[in-house]
């Protein structure tokens, strides 16, 4: 299979299929476009299977690569690999893309050729993020990427969709630009290289270093987001359609924090150990303050979206306490997130679908009116609190227990969100779920349809099959995290 260029593909398709939706036009046309971006959705997710089936676990280096001169007068490549850490989220990125095309088949009534198409367009360009070995390849996606996703939220969310498309493209623009100038240095540094693996290996001093790694730091924090640059997210959470959500949630947090694995830690190894005390601190205060905001959220939407900030918090300790067990189960847990917050964010938008609320006291008594619906939505709410089988459970214990080994104070802190996370998702569920119907709207809702059913039933799927046998993830992961450390541990001073 390697001889196919299956990156490639992964990227291409879903761009095509985005273009060739857009051609259908006006929404006389919708089923048509639907129809397409289903198509191209399922094509984009057919062709990545390969790329786990065909992986080589034993291998810590590069697979599938592609290259080829894309702008040689600057030594600019089309450079595409994966390897254990990056090609689960590109094969994570297009099984969401088919959940967030079949979430907004019914919802979405207007410009629905151009609401699948940004969707289908973001795909490939996020899948050129994970796969990209080439800096200025990279950046061109990373950036390319803000764009479906601010027309997204800007076009079909909430009254306040303006605002918060701007604050979300003004913040992560920012960030952006100190990137751009780390990768400037890094070309000058390297002799005239974008090669990503040859920054990997560059001797730079500790004080150049520190200064890359704060470049770094600034464009991958907002886009976790870590705190204190996390204000963005809440609101584009609350005003993005439900399938921006989906995609914001499972994917768009999970870019900064692989900048970190890519960029960071193996080009500023010596800045990463010098400062991991500084990152570690952030992402406590990220796992126990912003529990206890999610507490206070009267926005069903805004509190999952203060414990996506939380659950991050959990994923830059893991990277930064320099154990295998901890940078893996980081990772599990940027992948269960995928699974789970996007099917939180889905179960909210079945009943604001219904109901056009989110405010927690507009509901109650939601299981006597829909009783499968609620059952599923228990599932995902128990591994949003992190109960032991759900996909929840394994990345969160991993990084604990890695926590015990580095420091007792950091595991005892990074626990506690075990219990806060419990408290806010339980009591959200049972004020809103459990009691007697609560008004004339709650005693109107009809249960979920088949479509919605089937969508909740594959992430509910994904979520125990995490959770239960976390070893198909963990065991791709393993020689790419050890040879991560290895390179990590191995000052590039003396």
């Amino acid at each position: 299979m390697s001889n196919y260029p299956l990156l490639s593909l992964a990227i291409w398709i879903p761009i095509g299929a985005g273009l060739l939706v857009l051609m259908t036009g006006g929404d006389r046309n919708a089923p048509l476009a639907r129809m397409l971006a289903l198509a191209g959705a399922v094509a984009g997710f057919l062709v990545t299977v390969p790329l786990w089936l065909g992986f080589d676990v034993s291998q810590g280096g590069m697979q599938f690569v592609e290259l080829a001169n894309w702008i040689p007068r600057f030594n600019i490549n089309y450079h595409l690999g994966v390897d254990g850490i990056s090609m689960l989220f590109v094969v994570l990125n297009a099984f969401i893309t088919i959940i967030v095309v079949a979430a907004g088949w019914e919802v979405i009534q207007n410009k629905v050729a151009q609401y699948m198409a940004a969707f289908l367009i973001m795909s490939g360009l996020m899948n050129g993020i994970f796969s990209s070995l080439d800096g200025i390849l990279f950046y061109v996606f990373f950036e390319a990427s803000l764009i479906p996703l601010y027309l997204i939220i800007g076009v079909w969310g909430g009254a306040n969709r303006v605002y918060a498309a701007f604050k979300f493209f003004l913040y992560t623009l920012f960030g952006s630009l100190l990137f751009l100038l780390a990768l400037m240095y890094l070309f000058f540094q390297s002799g005239g290289s974008f090669s990503i693996l040859d920054w990997h290996k560059l001797p730079i001093e500790l004080t150049p270093q520190i200064w890359v790694f704060l470049a770094f730091l600034i464009a991958f924090a907002v886009k976790v987001p870590m705190w204190p640059v996390h204000t963005w997210l809440p609101d584009a959470h609350v005003e993005a359609p439900t399938g921006g959500s989906i995609v914001l949630a499972a994917i768009g947090l999970k870019l900064g924090a692989y900048g970190f694995l890519r960029f960071s830690l193996p080009i500023a190894p010596d800045a990463s150990q010098e400062l991991a005390g500084f990152i570690i601190v952030l992402s406590l205060i990220a796992v126990v303050y912003i529990g206890f905001v999610a507490l206070i959220q009267a926005d069903m939407k805004k509190l999952v979206a203060y414990s996506s900030i939380a659950h991050m918090g959990f994923v830059t300790l893991g990277f930064f306490m320099f154990s295998a067990l901890a940078i893996e189960g980081a990772l599990v847990q940027m992948i269960s997130h995928g699974f789970v917050s996007g099917a939180m964010f889905f179960c909210i938008g079945v009943m604001y679908d219904r109901v056009h609320s989110r405010q927690i006291a507009d509901y109650g008594g939601v299981v006597n009116t829909m009783p499968k619906f609620a059952a599923l939505f228990m599932l995902f709410t128990m591994a949003n609190a992190g109960l032991p089988a759900t996909s929840g459970f394994v990345g969160e214990f991993m990084v604990i227990l890695a926590a015990v080994e580095f420091n007792f104070w950091v595991a005892v802190l990074a626990a506690s969100s075990l219990i806060m996370g419990a408290a806010y998702s339980l009591w959200m569920y049972k004020r809103v779920i459990f009691g007697a119907v609560a008004n004339k709207h709650v005693e109107e809702l009809t249960d979920i349809n088949g479509r919605e059913f089937a969508i909740l039933a594959v992430l509910a799927i994904c979520t125990l099959w995490m959770g239960l046998y976390p070893q198909v993830f963990t065991e791709v992961m393993h020689a790419s995290v050890n040879d991560l450390l290895r390179h990590v541990a191995v000052s590039k001073i003396h």
